[in-house]
């Protein structure tokens, strides 16, 4: 079972990965956690490039290449072999991200990222996909609190609300897969929404 989590910053992702993870171990299953880029030592280092490079020095084109490396090596050597012997993947944003901040935010072409996208991953999709919803100005404010800003989130407020709209886009066009929450409610309550799904999904 492979489960992907998306949204803008400070949504709480990693949040509700964590929670859901420990109650999956406590129900007996063999969970792996990862993140997207940065789930592997190579990642690591794509990931630094991405978040810390100087403003201007990485071109759109070669911020998406540099994410679909990273995915291509992440679904080969972590996630592939994790789902391949039984384990339930929570990973933190995949292509989901890719086509709503580079192919439809940095206007590289939705269904042209999604094509790129599905040669980088071997044509994996997740099974089940939390997209966590959150005003741009909420979540700016929340990622500032957890400390200095990345490259992504010193972007202008109007290109975290055209992230925004993408998704929202997005999981209209796949809401059998997509499950959109209301991540201004309070974690716990966000917990229990994600939960109710996953049970009736997968448990």
């Amino acid at each position: 079972m492979f489960i992907t989590f998306e949204g803008g910053e400070g949504a709480g992702k990693s949040t509700l990965i964590d929670r859901l993870a420990k109650e999956l171990a406590k129900k007996g299953w063999d969970v792996l956690t990862t993140r997207a880029p940065g789930g592997l030592k190579m990642g690591a280092k794509i990931r630094d490039l991405l978040l810390h490079s100087e403003k201007g020095e990485i071109t759109p084109k070669a911020e998406l290449f540099l994410f679909l490396a990273d995915r291509a090596l992440h679904v080969d050597q972590e996630i592939k072999p994790a789902l391949d012997a039984g384990k339930i993947v929570l990973c933190d944003r995949f292509n989901d991200s890719t086509v709503a901040y580079q192919g439809i935010a940095r206007g590289l072409g939705e269904a042209e990222v999604a094509r790129l996208c599905t040669f980088a991953s071997n044509g994996l999709k997740p099974d089940l996909t939390f997209y966590l919803d959150l005003d741009p100005n909420i979540g700016l404010s929340r990622a500032k609190n957890l400390g200095p800003s990345d490259r992504i989130e010193s972007e202008t407020l109007a290109f975290h609300q055209k992230i925004r709209q993408a998704y929202l886009q997005i999981a209209k066009e796949d809401p059998g897969r997509i499950h959109v929450i209301d991540a201004a409610r309070d974690k716990d309550q966000v917990f229990k929404n994600a939960w109710k799904v996953v049970e009736h999904a997968f448990l």
